[in-house]
């Protein structure tokens, strides 16, 4: 895990202002923070940051980056949290952890500075608003959403009078389709992420989603239906067996997906809302102009349903400057800064009013679907044990799409190790 201190335009600011105010006026608190890795837009928290102290001359920020992943991420705060370090006042953890995190006594709940749970979160979108708020107490706070779409070659489905496909399988012939007419051998109809990373546990819960089932109760106990959890992974690998979606599916992670869809070798691609902004910004993007988006098809007979994802600023239980922490994470989640991580990054507000604002639309004009999709997508297993639960799901599903183990052999052994767990 690498660390790293910013910030020198900010520290410079902070020399000049010593010419004008006694030291003890500017530099009375330094704050330490955590922003994840590169998905997480390290650059434009900096930026944020740096808006923050100019308006604050008494706070100093130094931000640490790392984990390209969100299990990366998550195995380097246990460490460090369960060590009850001080080091680090604040942390971006993903929208799975706060229940994890809240039992462990990491963090420090944030109603002394933000009042009433219902209250302070009554301006998110509720599914932020309920994944943070652990018993009463609200653990952690939304600084931006995310959501799997479904990405898709527009210019294509165009250029060969193909309507949005609604179901998997209309998906699968819509790719053939194209596919056979292109006569491109690199050409891929479909990509999903299959090796034992996050985006797995989304792989698997997808198609079962769309059938209208739920992995488990509003008490966190499983409700696992066997059969049609059998089913989806089978789709999967029908896929896999037409020619859809690539043999070595099992090896797939998100960054291949990420860079195959934008070098044009891919027709379907399912990511999070990150993947805009490369398709559309990057130098060596061969996709610029030519993305559309949609929702994720559904199984035949069922209704469309999203893994939802998303970011939240937490404040660690072992801080020694948590009041003026806390005083950053209302910055940092407030309506302007989700104003400003949606225009500048793409970035999914929490808030449902930015998505209609007119200034985010007319940067990213694709929001004014995507506020739907994401209020109707779902959560992956909230537990206090949600390291096991994800590690459980995702290697299985990954062991499934490698052949190792057939599908009904995958969700028994999902089935019965977590069943102690999501008791």
């Amino acid at each position: 895990m690498k660390r790293r201190l910013a910030f020198t335009l900010a520290c410079t600011a902070a020399l000049a202002l010593s010419t004008l105010v006694p030291e003890a006026a500017w530099a009375q608190t330094k704050l330490r923070v955590f922003s994840g890795g590169a998905q997480q837009r390290p650059d434009l928290m900096k930026r944020l940051f740096e808006q923050y102290q100019k308006v604050n001359p008494g706070v100093t920020i130094e931000m640490e980056t790392g984990g390209a992943t969100s299990e990366l991420q998550r195995q380097y705060l246990s460490t460090v949290l369960n060590a009850k370090d001080p080091a680090i006042d604040l942390y971006l953890i993903d929208i799975v952890n706060p229940a994890q995190y809240f039992g462990a006594g990491w963090l420090e709940p944030l109603n002394a500075w933000f009042g009433d749970a219902a209250t302070a979160m009554k301006p998110y979108l509720p599914f932020y608003a309920a994944s943070n708020v652990v018993e009463g107490k609200i653990a952690a706070m939304p600084a931006f959403a995310d959501a799997m779409f479904m990405y898709y070659r527009r210019d294509l489905l165009e250029k060969h009078k193909i309507a949005e496909p609604k179901t998997w399988d209309e998906l699968a012939a819509a790719a053939r389709k194209v596919m056979a007419a292109e006569g491109n051998p690199n050409l891929q109809g479909l990509s999903i992420q299959g090796a034992p990373i996050e985006g797995a546990v989304c792989t698997f819960l997808l198609p079962y989603w769309s059938q209208g089932k739920e992995f488990n109760d509003a008490a966190g106990r499983m409700t696992l239906d066997r059969a049609a959890a059998a089913a989806g992974l089978k789709q999967w690998l029908a896929l896999v067996d037409t020619g859809v979606v690539k043999k070595n599916v099992a090896e797939v992670k998100t960054p291949d997906t990420t860079n195959e869809f934008k070098a044009g070798q891919v027709i379907f691609a399912i990511n999070w809302g990150f993947a805009w902004d490369r398709f559309k910004d990057d130098a060596d993007s061969q996709v610029k102009g030519k993305v559309g988006v949609m929702p994720l098809p559904a199984m035949a007979g069922g209704k469309s349903a999203t893994c939802t994802g998303g970011w939240q600023w937490a404040l660690s239980a072992f801080s020694k400057n948590k009041a003026e922490a806390a005083k950053l994470v209302r910055y940092m989640t407030s309506p302007e800064a989700s104003k400003f991580l949606a225009v500048e990054g793409s970035l999914l507000p929490t808030y449902a009013s930015v998505y209609t604002d007119a200034d985010v639309t007319r940067a990213v004009p694709w929001f004014k679907e995507a506020a739907t999709v994401v209020v109707a997508g779902k959560s992956r297993p909230m537990s206090r044990d949600y390291g096991q639960v994800s590690d459980v799901i995702r290697t299985t599903t990954s062991a499934v799409l490698a052949r190792t183990k057939t599908p009904e052999e995958g969700v028994a052994e999902i089935g019965s190790r977590l069943q102690r767990v999501m008791r």
